[in-house]
């Protein structure tokens, strides 16, 4: 994957030179109704389109990331919720089974007869 972008990346600056060197002629280039300056020859507005491709390309990127960033955190979340939704479900069972315990505990206290408690004498 590595070549196969090193090999690409190469036929786009061979391309490049290509279009810098083949283009020579004048040209008059106007944005937002105003004549841009620095610009007056073919190669120099292939180039100005090259900067625009870099400057678009690395906003796309960025937005990528944190695109990617942002699923990864609500994926996250989702997980966590989901964790102490199962935890508390645990201790909701571990609760009733207490509670279950304690009322066995107290029934069989009820059902057993009541003895005097006794005092022990010192020695």
């Amino acid at each position: 994957m590595i070549i196969l972008g090193l090999v690409v990346t190469l036929a786009a600056l061979a391309a490049a030179v290509a279009v810098i060197l083949g283009n020579t002629g004048a040209v008059h280039v106007t944005a937002f109704g105003q004549e841009v300056p620095g610009v007056t020859q073919q190669w120099h507005l292939f180039l100005a389109g090259v900067v625009v491709a870099i400057v678009f390309m690395a906003g796309a990127g960025i937005a990528a990331l944190g695109f990617r960033r942002s699923m990864n955190i609500r994926r996250e979340l989702r997980d966590l919720r989901d964790e102490h939704e199962e935890s508390l479900q645990t201790m909701e069972l571990e609760r009733r089974r207490l509670q279950q315990a304690l009322a066995q505990a107290r029934r069989g206290l009820d059902e057993q007869p009541s003895v005097p408690a006794q005092r022990v004498a010192p020695n």
